[in-house]
């Protein structure tokens, strides 16, 4: 836990009410505002405040932030430092992490699922179409309130602009940056990442949702790294027993887990499209039983 606390201070007019979270270079705090009424308010741990790299990042969180313009985009307020802080501030979400909230109830029904991977895929395609690629797509960076359904993207701490040179965009081998049970393997090779990255997290987060696993069953970062350049995913109709999403399902996610970029779908959008169309069609099991229970009624009505 951090030891600096600031519950209870007043900041750029702020009244900060409770300590929310933390996270390696941040921490949140639940505040109020006359004007903007309760928000999230982010502020660099004290730590890196003299840490270049970790500062322009959380600048550049910021102004990712205020570029992509989004229903499913966790909305940024105002950034700025007062008494010594560098802080950002971002409109309140209800609900819960996705990952907390999939580790509880996954596997998810297949139309929340779809809704989800939808909203996911619309806020995603926003940023690429404002040329920047999220690169840490995962559950524990999206606030879900499953009440109303309502999902909001959050943080773009490194996030890249399309617009930069390939050779600032290129990660050496061995390299990575993300969170490596959602990265694309060419993260980890040194390849130039592109937007069909954050569509392959998106598909790993589409596995996990739909069976409370993930493609790859490694036992330690190491073996994961191994595993995500040299072998392929497990297929999702085989990721559990008794779970078979039929063919549709899985030729969508399978494609979006494709290792080479080329082979996935042309864009997050069409990915998330195409999977949300295979998880809302009839299941065999749907079509079926209404024709069974058409049966039995007909049988009441001839009996005397």
């Amino acid at each position: 836990m951090s030891k600096e606390n600031l519950v209870g201070r007043k900041i750029a007019g702020y009244d900060i009410r409770e300590l929310v979270g933390e996270g390696g270079t941040s921490v949140v705090y639940r505040a109020e505002h006359p004007q903007h009424g309760t928000v999230a308010f982010k502020v660099l741990r004290e730590k890196l405040r003299q840490d270049r790299t970790a500062v322009a990042r959380f600048d550049r969180e910021a102004e990712f932030g205020k570029r992509v313009i989004h229903p499913n985009v966790i909305r940024t307020i105002q950034t700025g430092q007062a008494d010594g802080l560098h802080f950002l501030v971002i409109e309140w979400a209800l609900g819960e992490l996705l990952e907390r909230y999939a580790k509880e109830h996954a596997p998810l029904p297949r139309a929340e699922v779809a809704t989800i991977v939808h909203q996911i895929g619309g806020a995603v395609q926003a940023a690429h179409g404002s040329g920047i690629i999220h690169r840490d797509l995962k559950p524990d960076n999206a606030m879900y309130d499953p009440e109303s359904g309502t999902l909001k993207l959050l943080d773009f701490g490194i996030a890249a602009a399309t617009d930069t040179s390939p050779d600032e965009r290129l990660t050496r081998a061995g390299y990575f940056v993300g969170t490596l049970m959602y990265v694309a393997p060419e993260a980890l090779s040194g390849a130039l990442v592109t937007p069909a990255a954050d569509q392959y997290s998106l598909a790993t987060i589409a596995y996990f949702l739909l069976t409370g696993s993930h493609p790859y069953l490694a036992k330690s970062p190491r073996e994961m790294f191994t595993q995500l350049l040299s072998q392929p995913p497990i297929s999702i109709n085989k990721a559990r027993a008794q779970l078979d999403f039929g063919p549709g399902v899985e030729r969508v996610v399978m494609r979006g887990l494709a290792r080479d970029p080329a082979e996935r779908f042309t864009s997050i959008e069409e990915f998330a499209s195409k999977l949300q169309q295979e998880l809302l069609a009839p299941t065999p099991d749907a079509t079926v039983a209404p024709s069974v229970l058409a049966k039995v009624r007909a049988l009441f009505r001839k009996a005397p």
